[in-house]
């Protein structure tokens, strides 16, 4: 059986760390603050933006919120996020995912002050971590590797195969794994042989939006396997996108879902904002 990543805990103790150091902060006048907008009022994003806030107040982080009405226009978004590229009370810029329709998402992204993008969405930030540069990192592939990390997973020379393209996990995904000198594939919807692919695996990392695809036929006998998929079954519980009973016999460590990558998204997130503070 497979021991259990746990990224509740781990998640508790970045967030504690965090916590110190803004303690720390304030102690010499400095108070790290994050500016949250949200706009219209998609009940999953209300979850994700009230989950930050309490977040924030844990850790000892200032929020404001900027709930705004759904008709909002680009324009309207784009001139707030001028505003508060220019507050220099003002570390943090956070615009929840996904927009309205009628709004420009990655126009959204590239008005945020890159020094304030601590979604780390901003081409600017992901052209440092292309090239080894310092800047914000994507909070769930940040996370990723610090869950990796603080469970004494070996990441060097090991094979590491990431199934998803994504802009906000895939692609990044692969740019850390390199960093810490893993040999990188990314598998993905036109991958021929998907299940060869993974086989060869010692780190999996799911991020493909699929649930309970991957199981154990796809996993080499020990690997470490990521979970990084989030749905709702035909019970309402959540899963994700690995089948956790037949894949927990085959794996030396995998991720639960939910209490594995989930909670470091929010952790990495509260860590950039910290960390933000050094760059203004």
């Amino acid at each position: 059986m497979a021991r259990i990543i746990d990224g509740k805990m781990i998640s508790t103790i970045i967030k504690d760390e965090c916590r110190e150091k803004a303690a720390a902060l304030k102690k010499q006048g400095r108070e790290v603050c994050l500016a949250v907008i949200q706009v219209g009022s998609d009940p999953a994003s209300s979850v994700y933006v009230n989950n930050k806030k309490k977040a924030c107040a844990y850790i000892g982080i200032n929020s404001l919120s900027y709930e705004l009405e759904e008709k909002t226009t680009q324009e309207e978004l784009i001139e707030l996020i001028a505003k508060l590229n220019e507050r220099k009370d003002v570390n943090g810029i956070l615009v929840q995912l996904p927009l309205p329709k009628h709004i420009d998402e990655n126009a959204v992204i590239k008005a945020i002050d890159p020094k304030k993008d601590v979604d780390g969405f901003h081409p600017q930030s992901v052209g440092a971590l292309c090239i080894g540069q310092p800047g914000f990192v994507s909070c769930t592939p940040a996370g990723i590797i610090e869950l990796l990390k603080r469970s004494d997973v070996d990441i060097c020379g090991k094979r590491c195969v990431i199934i998803g393209r994504s802009n906000i996990v895939g692609k990044p995904m692969a740019l850390l794994m390199l960093r810490e000198n893993a040999t990188v594939t990314i598998a993905h919807s036109k991958t021929d042989d998907l299940r060869e692919v993974c086989k060869r695996a010692d780190i999996l990392i799911v991020a493909m939006g699929k649930p309970k695809f991957i199981d154990a036929s796809y996993v080499k006998e020990g690997a470490v396997v990521i979970d990084v998929g989030i749905h709702r079954n035909e019970n309402n519980k959540l899963c994700g996108d690995v089948e956790f009973e037949s894949v927990s016999k085959q794996a030396s460590a995998i991720t639960p879902v939910p209490g594995g990558v989930g909670p470091m998204t929010i952790a990495m997130l509260m860590k950039n904002c910290v960390d933000s503070i050094e760059l203004q």
